[in-house]
């Protein structure tokens, strides 16, 4: 087992936490809301997550093959994936169709600073939990709704899940082969990227709720998310009127930027200027490239990069990876390996940076679960890994026994 930081250092229980007064009441499943809601858990926030008890949990419970194992060895009801998004949360069972579910859930909303949801638009209406009903109870609270297409529009009514979200924002028709099919990416990222603009959405509200005393709505919708950070293929397009293509690994704007291939296997060039590309070319031995006038520059290597990419292609896969590796770093130009995921979690930058931590779970076979850590390193309020993702609706009683008591924290 490789090394990882350790997440139980008593010494982190005295650390002040950024968000150690927020209180978010998380009614959201599956990724974008839930990635959301983790990384305010992480900066000290109280999560409170709302799960179904008629449905067993989140849906993401149950999304395997690999389970975090029961003392016995028995598969828990901790999947690999709800573990990717669910830290740093306590785990109530409510179920809101109820009178008695919707009084519960008044009666933390009336606590909370937040509110995330991503039911369909509308959903929450005949439960009274809605953001109109909801907000005017409660004038101060933040509350964001995440829905495949958003409040509005046409398609508001339709579900929307991270593989629909890719296709209809225009990043799988960039993505793969330039004769192969449209590629989603090999991860929900429309989902992880929408939960980091629902966390910037929710920090921006609540610094103007601390400032006037007043709450909002926050709408946000996948697709939107989606065709926000297709960032330069989208401006090109917009100044083009170009629609963009596939390039496989190849960069629009920037040549050479490219997976290539080697005597003994694959890495990553990725030249970003012009005197970077002559000592490219100088290293592999092709300085004639470098003096090619339809080279020298890099808006020249684009227009003529069908005619320099197989000259460095047939260069490159006499040589091998680790020479080319080692004497283009050496040489301050742009180039990297291929790893696997393994590769990657195991190298000795992944280890000095804590990229994977370790954190106690009760019940868990070996005491615990191994997550990957959040990127994010702040000086005075690092991140703390308080709790491993919780069992469902382990803290209902616990939450439910405090809420009688109305000035008790939670």
């Amino acid at each position: 087992m490789m090394a990882a930081s350790n997440a139980t250092d008593n010494s982190t229980e005295q650390t002040p936490t950024a968000l150690g007064d927020l209180f978010v009441l998380d009614l959201s499943r599956i990724l974008a809301g839930p990635t959301a809601t983790q990384l305010l858990g992480d900066f000290g926030a109280t999560i409170i997550k709302v799960e179904n008890p008629k449905t067993g949990g989140d849906d993401t419970r149950g999304w395997g093959p690999n389970f975090a194992k029961n003392e016995d060895g028995s598969p828990s009801d901790l999947s690999a994936y709800f573990m990717a998004a669910n830290r740093n949360k306590k785990s109530i069972a409510v179920d809101i169709s109820t009178d008695e579910g919707q009084a519960t859930i008044h009666a933390l909303a009336a606590r909370a600073d937040v509110i995330i949801e991503n039911y369909k638009p509308d959903g929450l209406v005949k439960y009274g939990l809605d953001h109109a009903t909801m907000l005017k109870k409660h004038p101060s609270m933040v509350y964001c709704s995440i829905s495949g297409f958003g409040q509005t529009g046409p398609n508001r009514d339709q579900p929307g899940y991270d593989l629909m979200a890719q296709g209809y924002g225009g990043i799988m028709s960039i993505t793969g082969e330039p004769e192969g099919t449209p590629t989603k990416v090999g991860v929900g990222i429309a989902d992880v990227m929408c939960g980091m603009y629902a966390t910037i959405g929710i920090l921006a509200a609540l610094r103007h709720r601390d400032n006037t005393g007043q709450g909002q709505h926050i709408d946000l919708s996948l697709v939107d998310a989606s065709m926000a950070w297709l960032i330069n293929e989208g401006t090109n397009y917009l100044t083009s009127g170009n629609a963009p293509v596939r390039r496989g690994n190849a960069h629009p704007n920037i040549v050479p930027y490219d997976a290539f291939e080697a005597r003994d296997g694959h890495l990553l060039v990725a030249v970003g200027n012009d005197s970077q590309f002559a000592r490219f070319c100088d290293v592999i031995g092709r300085s004639d490239l470098a003096s090619d006038t339809r080279f020298t520059t890099n808006v020249g290597r684009i227009e003529h990069r069908e005619i320099l990419i197989p000259h460095l292609r047939e260069t490159l896969k006499t040589m091998d990876k680790d020479d080319i590796l080692q004497k283009l770093q050496s040489v301050k130009v742009p180039v990297g390996p291929i790893h696997t995921i393994p590769e990657a979690l195991q190298t000795e930058q992944a280890l000095a940076r804590g990229t994977v931590v370790d954190v106690p779970a009760d019940g868990i076979k070996q005491g615990g679960v191994r997550l990957l850590a959040n990127p994010l390193k702040l000086s005075r309020t690092p991140v703390q890994y308080k709790a491993a993702p919780p069992r469902f609706g382990q803290d209902t009683n616990a939450i439910l026994e405090t809420l009688k008591s109305p000035k008790k924290p939670l």
